[in-house]
């Protein structure tokens, strides 16, 4: 799935956003995407030594990245050495994708049309975005508003007062009353006299058969996707931040709040009002109690609590 189809773009050339990079062809840009999904004539950067696999792989031709990280960069790469990568990220994103730092409101709203919509069911107040799609079977709530471009599949629910935008639903998916998907997430780069927004340029995808329960937030990509794995549960106020991504059959209580671009793998459980930091990842069979700090990586088949979070064992040893 391309990750520019909510957003306008514009069309520039490599040399038009850096006019002093030597490079033989002067291609348009594609897009900005993260090093493990970057074609040859996107863009992508590298601002962390923790994504090194990605880089070892990437098929990108230009890397943004800083004086501490070009030395981790192949001869095969035009290199962009900054002093902030976030920053001119930043800025290269508003150029190619001039609305994305702020979520404008959805002007072509409408009351859905029932000659289009045959086979789906709606509450009142209903409001319909321009290009949506929506599967046979589908009920939505009263007062629920579905933005531009959004796909929803068949047989789901969706309650009252849900907004969805910049996102794309699978089958048998609910979601509860007043939950809200694909907004902008929290992304700022903190300077010295100004904090600068980050613009979100992703989408949220959601597998078959999750089920989102009431009051749940979650923040679109700001350069990848937030993904939620098929037959997964949310339950009330769960928060998932941008690039998120969260395996299959996952339970999630009530509160959880998932820092950005953690991974989560497939069968975690966690209790309720847990945190999970960013950039960390958590793998499979993982068992996190109510309450807990998750601050680094979890490897298969662990059970942590505490904050921060360590092993049952250890846990239970300094009681």
């Amino acid at each position: 799935m391309k990750l520019n189809i909510f957003f306008k773009k514009k069309n520039i050339k490599i040399k038009k956003i850096f006019p002093n990079l030597k490079i033989n062809k002067n291609f348009t840009i594609n897009s900005i995407k993260p090093l493990i999904s970057a074609s040859k004539d996107d863009i992508t950067f590298f601002d962390s030594i923790n994504y090194i696999n990605d880089l070892k792989i990437t098929k990108a031709k230009i890397c943004i990245t800083n004086k501490n990280l070009e030395k981790y960069l192949s001869s095969n790469l035009v290199k962009i050495v900054v002093p902030n990568v976030l920053f001119e990220l930043a800025r290269v994103i508003k150029l190619i994708y001039p609305y994305a730092d702020i979520d404008y409101p959805d002007l072509s709203l409408k009351l859905p049309i029932k000659s289009k919509f045959k086979k789906v069911k709606f509450g009142n107040n209903v409001l319909i975005g321009k290009k949506v799609k929506i599967g046979k079977e589908t009920v939505i709530g009263t007062n629920s508003i579905i933005e531009s471009n959004v796909v929803i599949g068949k047989k789901c629910v969706i309650g009252s007062g849900v907004i969805i935008k910049n996102s794309i639903i699978g089958d048998n998916v609910v979601i509860q009353d007043n939950s809200k998907i694909g907004q902008k997430g929290f992304g700022f780069i903190p300077l010295k006299n100004k904090n600068i927004k980050f613009p979100h340029i992703g989408s949220v995808l959601i597998n078959n058969n999750v089920e989102i329960a009431t009051g749940c937030t979650i923040d679109r990509g700001s350069i990848d996707n937030t993904i939620i794995g098929e037959n997964t549960y949310l339950d009330n106020q769960v928060h998932i931040a941008h690039n998120v991504k969260i395996g299959s059959n996952c339970m999630i209580a009530g509160q959880v709040g998932f820092a950005g671009s953690s991974k989560i793998g497939n069968n975690v459980s966690i209790g309720g009002q847990a945190g999970i930091s960013g950039h960390i990842k958590i793998g499979n069979n993982v068992k996190i109690a109510g309450g807990s700090g998750v601050i680094k990586n979890v490897e298969d088949n662990q059970t942590l609590m505490g904050y921060p979070a360590v092993s049952l064992k250890k846990f239970l040893k300094k009681k």
